[in-house]
């Protein structure tokens, strides 16, 4: 029998500029406009639904501005508690990076999973940090220290990789070795530097490891930070790396595709790479 799975990725824009509120106020702003989202994906039947890094703030991190060290909060905590709800309601899981306090200055770029019946699984903590052209995340996360976590949901196993960690292939083949279906790369890039690769690393990941890949993307600009227009263009890449759903550039946007998990076995049965590898050969890789 099939294994046919419907799943959703939001991206948005931020409601309102820094001067426009306080961070708790932006916070608010954030989550009440992603609702209507979250509630159209619930209606349109989505099993499993995604938004964008750190996806109740801006992407603050072209700034080194400690005051929001204060918008980190607990994982699990009220943010997810709030999500927990929706995915009750819907019998969706849901993915929802936030951004995380642990303790006083241990802070990071997190991501909570929630399995369809509002049962917190766990969290993924973003490894990879870039520190570099704008976007001074060391100044804000620690680097993550959970490994490379796959989830058994009710209705798929699901990784998750977020934003700069998609330019490195050891964390996305070590999702695969550990049993990942769809892996999830929430994201927060502009225009610019990195624009061409937004469509060639994510779809060779998915090949390399031959499975489905959910990539979400932020839109507009992001007052007063300037860092540039982020481009949108969320999309699913198959485990040929074949993109087969993308959404706008410019717009708050919920985009659903529906695919069949069993393509996973198909492709692997062509392309046997996790057959043909050789890991007793590459010992230098991480002594390098």
């Amino acid at each position: 029998m099939p294994r046919n799975i419907k799943s959703g990725l939001i991206q948005m824009s931020l409601p309102m500029t820094e001067g426009e509120g306080t961070i708790a106020e932006i916070k608010e702003a954030m989550v009440e406009k992603h609702i209507p989202f979250i509630e159209d994906a619930g209606k349109q039947g989505v099993q499993i639904l995604c938004l964008q890094e750190i996806f109740n703030t801006p992407y603050f991190c072209p700034g080194q501005d400690s005051a929001w060290y204060a918008s980190a909060e607990s994982v699990p905590g009220p943010t997810v508690e709030r999500m927990q709800e929706y995915a009750k309601k819907y019998n969706m899981v849901m993915i929802v990076p936030v951004y995380e306090k642990e303790q006083a200055g241990l802070l990071y770029n997190t991501a909570a999973v929630i399995d369809a019946d509002g049962t917190y699984l766990g969290k993924y903590r973003k490894t990879h940090i870039p520190h570099t052209s704008g976007f001074w995340e060391k100044f804000f996360f620690r680097p993550g220290n959970l490994g490379y976590p796959v989830f058994e949901t009710m209705y798929a196993n699901i990784g998750v990789y977020i934003c700069y960690d998609r330019h490195f292939p050891e964390g996305a083949r070590a999702l695969g070795l550990n049993g990942a279906e769809i892996v999830y790369n929430p994201s927060a890039t502009v225009a610019g530097l990195s624009q061409y690769l937004w469509k060639l690393e994510q779809p060779a990941h998915a090949v390399a490891n031959g499975y489905f890949m959910g990539c979400i993307n932020r839109v507009g600009k992001e007052d007063p930070w300037n860092l540039g227009q982020f481009y949108g263009s969320s999309y699913f890449v198959d485990p040929r790396g074949k993109i087969f759903s993308i959404a706008s550039e410019d717009k708050d946007e919920l985009l659903v595709a529906e695919f069949d998990l069993d393509m996973i076995e198909e492709v692997r049965s062509t392309w046997q790479f996790y057959r043909d590898r050789r890991p007793e050969t590459y010992d230098e890789l991480v002594m390098l």
